[in-house]
């Protein structure tokens, strides 16, 4: 089990972010390569302007006419995605953990807030479960693989809670906690995770169809 552990906290750490880094990099070029392919075309009208315009109403709550048709859709979808990068980011053990590595540290959450964020991006978890399970027109496009991805990205935050209070053993939990963290990580750029890479490009393609080609809004 010490010899497993130290696999986990050592060499898996920089297997996990070298295949995050890399695949990322691939699925990114691979997009690029297909559009160069089959559609090269759109590069001729993609636009700065109206990319950042598309964009920046995307980032915004409530800004586009599809946040607010969702109200409580588009609060829980915010405050998830907000709470998810910030977490792992801002939390005082990680970023110990970082200042011990390459001696960089920046500021920390209090660990209340840090708590409050954990248990929103928890929560937020069910609430996507529970949208699945009950909303006819989600429930439609749901595959197997949606479930898996969901416990996923919530099994990080339930296990570093769980250490962090020291609830079902300390080192049970940080094991899990580190493990599951390594599996999202790895997960990003091949399953739907990857949205974080694609999205602001399909956002830009959209905003430069509609607003350079259409003449119009696409919000």
């Amino acid at each position: 089990m010490h010899s497993l552990y130290s696999f986990v906290t050592g060499p898996m750490v920089w297997v996990a972010f070298g295949v995050f880094i890399i695949g990322s990099l691939v699925r990114l070029a691979g997009l690029l390569r297909v559009v160069s392919l089959k559609e090269p075309f759109i590069y001729n009208y993609m636009s700065l302007k109206y990319s950042l315009r598309s964009i920046g109403h995307w980032i915004v709550p409530f800004a586009t006419e599809n946040w607010r048709r969702h109200p409580a859709l588009t609060i829980v979808t915010f405050a998830f995605h907000i709470c998810l990068f910030l977490t792992p980011i801002f939390l005082l053990s990680h970023i110990v953990l970082v200042d011990e590595s390459w001696n960089l540290r920046w500021w920390a959450l209090p660990d209340a807030a840090a708590d409050v964020l954990t248990l929103l991006v928890i929560t937020s978890c069910v609430f996507f479960l529970v949208r699945r399970i009950k909303s006819p027109e989600v429930k439609f496009v749901t595959y197997p693989s949606d479930y898996v991805i969901l416990t996923i990205v919530a099994a990080p935050f339930v296990t570093g809670f769980l250490a962090y209070h020291q609830w079902f053993g300390y080192s049970v939990m940080f094991f899990l906690h580190v493990l599951t963290g390594e599996i999202m990580l790895i997960a990003i750029p091949f399953t739907r995770l990857s949205h974080m890479l694609f999205a602001v490009f399909t956002r830009a393609y959209m905003g430069s169809e509609f607003g350079g080609v259409r003449k119009a809004r696409d919000w």
